[in-house]
């Protein structure tokens, strides 16, 4: 997709993007309106042929040539409503399939865009019906629904041109007179279809986000013989989803009985009136025929527009949810000076609070570290010290002030969001992995990593020997989320995908929990060779992960506490302390 399609800082609203796709399709949607107006004119000449033919069939002595030339008009007009009708719904519904893949891109990129914040007050599953039942529903606008519309009305002014103007005006009056009253019902009917279908949204979404979560915690739920309590819970959501559609269908469905109904008795005011017309002369019997072929034409149009009110109520519906999210502005974006150098790795924190958006409980209080490029840093402390928080503002996921952090002496604020995040390998708590090979996990879908660089990530971070021993080797497909691998591996090779980046800081978050203190040695070790002249840090809550770096600084409540090397902070005989003889109590050597 190119950059004149993406949003612009995610403030493009889903009526300009729209907009713009209209415009660039405009000429597909030009002729193939041409075409549609087109092939409901060629309907129109139907009945008005028909009606000339009977009049010359009941003559006595007619000629059959002339019977003739109008039943090849017939079939010229059948062969022209088909080609007409061929190219407007190739054109047309071709625009719309287009539009709703457009549609989908912009959200994806959109969303892409967007704050860790957003996707923290949003459920999964309520975005999942954002993407597929809501663009859809806008779809269904641009192409049937529009097409049907255009057509529905040209043949209906066509029809009752031709009626009053080749039979009788009165007549023609006389017969319409329920339409509008049909009308005025199909917007009624059409507001109350809005908001009933958007309640069946909401009820798809949480559906669609309980699932979701189901599926992921399986394991938990069987662990804990959940499965009827979970149970019960989905057949709530799903009697609710049923309920809110039939709601939606009962309104709906009034519709068409009210429609029949009224042209029911068009029909009838047509016989009665027109039928006294024929006998007293006043009209031909081809004409009254073909009054009834054009009144008999106007009933699928007005139904049709009936339906397409209700699927247009819906789509509008949809567009509103979907507005909600393009309306959405990301809170982290480019800074104005756009420097776009590659980082170095030199990280200097200066008098850094935090509190996260709407709320004011301080996580980071007067925060201040040094760094220089190529020392491992290791911050350790109890749950909820704030170690995340740090590793969040250093990639950017929240906003500080300025002059707050400094790398390579620019301040955060001034870097392309692209190229800062470039400059860091990061590895968070919770591994996440991709249903593909390991090989492209590893490589996260690029191409310009080969085979050797894979497999050398793999051999620093420990897994490469797990791997070799997989019936596939790299080419081993994960299941969802990695769940045909343990803690363990999940973590290895979420490390190695930070690692073949050769990034200028790498980042651990507590990502040797799950690894046997061996195996996290080894990692160390590696990791220790391999970045010499490389910025890292280590988060961890083992003491043993950051004992050799060369800093480290003991975070809690906010603040911290303690810092230096691992040797400095056991004289202290402080918070390091005493986590570290709770971890080694059992060994001996290492306390002495």
């Amino acid at each position: 997709m190119d950059g004149s399609h993406r949003i612009n800082g995610g403030t493009k609203m889903g009526k300009n993007i729209i907009a713009d796709f209209i415009k660039k399709h405009k000429w597909p949607y030009i002729i193939g309106i041409i075409f549609m107006l087109s092939a409901s004119y060629i309907q129109t000449l139907f009945p008005k042929v028909l009606g000339r033919t009977i009049d010359i069939l009941k003559e006595e002595g007619f000629k059959f040539s002339a019977v003739k030339i109008n039943l090849i008009y017939i079939l010229l007009i059948a062969a022209g409503t088909f080609i007409t009708t061929y190219v407007w719904r190739n054109l047309i519904m071709g625009n719309s399939r287009s539009f709703e893949c457009y549609l989908r891109e912009m959200l994806y990129s959109h969303m892409q865009k967007l704050s860790v914040e957003f996707y923290n007050k949003r459920k999964t599953g309520d975005l999942i019906a954002y993407a597929i039942n809501d663009i859809s529903a806008v779809r269904i606008i641009f192409g049937p629904a529009a097409a049907r519309a255009i057509n529905g009305i040209t043949v209906c002014i066509i029809s009752i041109y031709s009626m009053s103007k080749a039979v009788d005006w009165r007549l023609t009056i006389m017969s319409l007179l329920p339409i509008p009253f049909i009308l005025i019902f199909m917007i009624k009917i059409g507001t109350a279809v809005q908001k009933k279908f958007r309640r069946v949204q909401e009820n798809f979404a949480s559906i669609s986000d309980r699932v979701q979560e189901n599926i992921y915690g399986i394991r938990v739920i069987k662990a804990y013989v959940q499965e009827e309590d979970e149970m019960q819970k989905f057949e709530k959501l799903n009697n609710n989803m049923m309920e809110s559609n039939l709601s939606m269908v009962k309104v709906s469905s009034y519709l068409s009985p009210i429609i029949e109904i009224c042209f029911s008795i068009s029909f009838v005011l047509n016989l009665i009136i027109g039928g006294n017309m024929v006998l007293k002369g006043s009209i031909s019997l081809g004409d009254f025929i073909a009054f009834n072929g054009y009144l008999t034409m106007i009933i699928n149009p007005v139904t049709s527009i009936g339906k397409i009110i209700t699927v247009f109520q819906r789509g509008i519906a949809s567009l509103k949810r979907l507005n909600e999210i393009f309306d959405e502005k990301p809170e982290i974006k480019d800074g104005e000076k756009m420097i776009n150098t590659p980082i170095k790795g030199e990280i200097q924190i200066r008098d850094l609070s935090f509190s996260y958006p709407n709320s004011t409980d301080e996580k980071l209080n007067r925060i201040n570290i040094i760094t220089p490029k190529g020392h491992t840093l290791g911050i350790v402390g109890r749950t909820g010290s704030g170690k995340t928080t740090l590793v969040s503002l250093l990639l950017k996921l929240y906003n500080v002030d300025r002059n707050k952090i400094i790398i390579d002496g620019v301040d955060i604020n001034d870097y392309t969001l692209d190229t800062l995040r470039e400059g860091f390998g990061y590895v968070p708590q919770e591994d996440f992995l991709f249903s593909a090979s390991i090989k492209d996990n590893i490589r996260f879908f690029k191409d310009i990593y080969s085979d050797e660089d894979v497999e050398s990530a793999a051999k620093v971070s420990c897994i490469y020997d797990s791997i070799q021993g997989l019936p596939e080797g790299f080419n081993t497909m994960l299941g969802e989320r990695g769940v045909n691998l343990s803690g363990g591996q999940k973590q290895r090779i979420s490390i190695a995908r930070a690692i073949i980046k050769d990034p200028a800081v790498l980042i651990l978050d507590d990502s040797l929990s799950a690894v046997d203190t061996i195996t996290e040695e080894k990692i160390i070790n590696n990791l220790r060779n391999i970045r010499k002249d490389k910025t890292t840090i280590i988060i961890a809550h083992r003491l043993s992960a950051v004992e050799e770096a060369d800093e480290i600084i003991v975070l809690d409540d906010g603040k911290i506490m303690e810092r230096g090397d691992n040797e400095e902070l056991l004289k202290k005989r402080g918070l390091y302390h005493e986590i570290y003889m709770e971890q080694f109590k059992d060994n001996k050597s290492k306390l002495q």
